[in-house]
């Protein structure tokens, strides 16, 4: 491929020479900012996946002797375990190399080698905080915070060497604004605040450093910087599963960006292809198979309840999303779940939008091929992580999220900067061009900076963020769902009695909701079922024990509901209804002496009755 001048911010003779332009002044920027940006979350506790990965997981809490099983499992399988079910995510989740770093992070905490006494896998985190080991996790959850932020610093300086050194290569002010872009930009608050999300971190990390010691063994040669890559490569594989799409964007990037031929750049890619190939293989040992459970189930599979054309004209509708959340962050939301994006059908006009924008990137894609290269890449790298999260080519088991438009948001921010080069260039002089360039940086800096410590604080935990997301996703399942339980298990602590029961009443028109979504809802029954009990409502609690009782007769709280709700009749003097609830956590449950004690006093005031 012949040469192109590329487009350059600093484009004149000695600007190669500017203090802006050392790497290591970029460098300590980036770092700078990245930490001043989250130092708020480092006295956060847990939210969302958090619960999954680290509370529930007891391979974490072992510490060191945990890392065997990390490594053989899936990600989600101590946590299935603990429910007596399979792995319920199509595909599975295999992505250990983050969830070692919190074993080991464990070991040095303390690991777990007594869980009867000491572990909140055992018996959860309470409001009050009150248990030894409660206040311990919390205080290792603000240690773990702090490393997310420093890990997400770090990457941030080798996305900057990496869109130094193979992107933008004469032209270290255009690599410095993408990479400084891609630090401060609110939609990542996601990744970094929710410390599950180390794995999307990694991956990145991990992502650029193959690239950098790839280009680096087609410059300098000899078998240092491929041996680099290639666990680079492996490493990348094992934090996440997007490092798939390098079988196709790193010959891209050879033919791209290093004017390499279509053949070069394949015979480049194969000791590539075959750390792909080896990591698929073990994957496919590793992962059990999937549960049908997924099929209707819309925490699971969003979809479940769409037609084929529903499901693809909404899946493509949904892709735009993205695309607005990168120029315009506002507002944001930890789920987008069913019900809070409706399905579509394809007379709806977001979903040609969302085709005409697409397509004209794929157009684009090979109408800059020549000319324009640096964006040729930046459209394949956006367009290529998108694939991976939007739900064509993999089930992922959501609508859409924000961590999901981590590692496409590389190739936004490529775009963004390359096209403010462009327009730059057209002005007059270097000192107005710079003087346009800062102030505008400037500018967005701050206005991400706003946004970004104030939904940090949202991610506190999740009562703190399902409080808010409620205000922005009100028609979520999950969201519903997750404020109704809050709002019923915090109600325990609330002293006022008449706030109480605003609460508790409250949570139960949210799970009234949810469960008019999903009718199956063993949970939704379970956790409303409680609300009425501290409410006094004994017939709709039995009702929803009913409801539990006939989707899942097995479920292990039942014996203990069906008798507080006898005793409910019992206080109540409904001796007969008394009588047949508690009958049927004996039916459940026969050795109990507490229930028996109950049931003959339950017949011996219905004996005096006669």
């Amino acid at each position: 491929m012949h040469s192109v001048a590329e487009p350059q911010l600093d484009a004149n003779n000695h600007a190669g020479n500017q203090w802006y332009n050392s790497f290591k002044i970029q460098a300590i920027i980036i770092a700078v900012l990245s930490v001043a940006f989250y130092w708020n979350t480092f006295k956060h506790e847990y939210a969302l996946d958090d619960t999954v990965v680290i509370l529930k997981n007891e391979y974490v809490h072992q510490g060191f002797a945990g890392i065997k099983d990390i490594m053989t499992k899936d990600a989600y399988f101590s946590y299935y375990e603990q429910l007596k079910s399979t792995n319920q995510l199509s595909g599975g989740r295999y992505r250990p190399l983050s969830i070692a770093t919190f074993a080991v992070e464990q070991q040095f905490f303390g690991a777990v080698t007594d869980p009867a006494k000491d572990s909140i896998i055992n018996y959860g985190i309470g409001y009050e905080q009150e248990a030894p080991y409660e206040k311990k996790f919390i205080q290792e959850m603000h240690v773990r915070h702090v490393v997310n932020v420093l890990l997400y610093a770090l990457m941030g300086i080798v996305l900057l060497w990496f869109l130094r050194s193979v992107v933008f290569k004469n032209s270290p002010l255009p690599a410095f604004i993408a990479a400084l872009l891609f630090a401060v930009h609110p939609i990542h608050t996601e990744v970094v605040a929710n410390v599950k999300s180390r794995d999307e971190i990694m991956s990145l990390l991990f992502i650029c450093l193959t690239f950098i010691c790839a280009f680096k063994t087609r410059g300098q040669g000899g078998k240092k910087w491929l041996v680099l890559g290639l666990l680079s490569y492996f490493l990348a594989f094992l934090s996440k599963e997007y490092a798939i799409t390098l079988v196709v964007l790193l010959p891209v990037a050879f033919y791209l960006l290093n004017r390499e031929t279509v053949k070069k750049s394949l015979l480049a890619s194969l000791p590539y292809f075959a750390v792909a190939a080896v990591y698929l293989f073990i994957r496919f040992q590793i992962i059990g198979p999937r549960s049908e459970l997924s099929d209707d189930d819309i925490q699971i599979n969003p979809y479940a309840w769409a037609s084929a054309s529903e499901k693809l004209a909404t899946e493509i509708a949904t892709s735009l999303n993205y695309l607005k959340l990168l120029i315009f962050p506002h507002p944001l939301s930890s789920d987008y779940s069913y019900n809070q994006i409706p399905y579509k059908e394809f007379g709806h006009p977001l979903v040609w939008a969302s085709i005409l924008a697409h397509v004209a990137l794929v157009v684009g894609f090979f109408w800059f091929m020549k000319k324009h290269p640096i964006l040729s890449f930046a459209i394949a790298f956006y367009v290529l992580n998108l694939l991976m999260v939007n739900n064509f080519l993999f089930d992922i088991g959501a609508t859409m999220g924000e961590r999901l438009i981590f590692h496409a948001s590389v190739g936004f921010m490529i775009a963004i900067a390359y096209l403010l080069s462009i327009v730059l260039q057209k002005v007059g002089s270097i000192q107005t061009r710079q003087g346009l360039a800062i102030g505008g940086i400037t500018l967005i800096v701050i206005l991400c900076g706003f946004k970004t410590i104030h939904r940090n604080k949202d991610w506190k935990n999740d009562e703190t963020l399902f409080m808010q997301d409620i205000n922005t996703s009100p028609n979520s399942f999950l969201v519903n769902a997750n404020v109704a339980t809050l709002l019923i298990n915090r109600s325990d602590f609330e002293q006022n009695e008449q706030k109480k029961n605003e609460e508790l009443k409250r949570g139960i028109r949210l799970f009234d909701k949810v469960i008019g979504m999903q009718d199956n809802y063993v949970l939704g029954y379970m956790n409303r079922s409680i609300g009425y009990l501290k409410l006094g409502y004994a017939d709709s609690m039995v009702m929803d024990l009913d409801k539990i009782y006939k989707l899942y007769p097995i479920h292990p709280r039942l014996p203990e509901m069906y008798y507080h709700a006898g005793m409910l009749y019992y206080q109540q003097r409904q001796y007969e209804n008394a009588k047949a609830t508690l009958t049927v956590s004996e039916k459940l449950y026969p050795n109990d002496l507490s229930l028996q004690r109950a049931l003959n006093d339950v017949n011996n005031v219905l004996q005096a009755q006669k």
